[in-house]
């Protein structure tokens, strides 16, 4: 048992659910979830003729677009917090794993908007955001960046 202390190749095990853990799981399902229902039952489908009224409630309605900034900007938070060595994300393998996810994630979301950039119209959230998929697409890269200074 002794030997298993002392082995620098050892996993860093601690406590799966801490507090800053499940901040962060909050944080990234609210984030999802902003964006779902502002595109689901707020949000007016710009090829409808002609225009229905937006949904409710009505300041979701008045933020358009900003409500992508909102839910987005809660995934990247959620994610750069779930960093620290106290959440699983933060230590051992789930930071190679996170960092290279992010990566991955961040580099299939401006390939997938480069590849339907000629009609982006078919594709869900897409659509709405234009040129600012590749801000997206850039800012999971910049989480993975978080994750590589983590990374021992």
């Amino acid at each position: 048992m002794a030997k298993a202390k002392l082995d620098p190749l050892a996993p860093v095990r601690g406590p799966i659910f801490s507090v800053r853990f499940v901040v962060t799981i909050v944080m990234v399902v609210v984030g999802i979830a902003w964006m779902a229902y502002y595109y689901t039952a707020v949000r007016v489908d710009p090829t409808a003729f002609p225009a229905p009224d937006p949904g409710s409630p009505q300041f979701m309605a008045d933020l358009q677009n900003w409500n992508y900034l909102i839910g987005f900007g809660l995934i990247f938070l959620g994610l750069a917090i779930s960093a620290h060595p106290s959440t699983p994300l933060g230590r051992g393998r789930g930071v190679v794993i996170a960092m290279l996810s992010c990566f991955l994630i961040g580099l299939l979301w401006i390939c997938t908007y480069y590849v339907f950039s000629n009609d982006i119209s078919s594709v869900p959230v897409f659509n709405d955001l234009g040129q600012k998929n590749l801000f997206v697409g850039i800012g999971f890269m910049a989480i993975g960046f978080t994750f590589a200074t983590r990374w021992e």
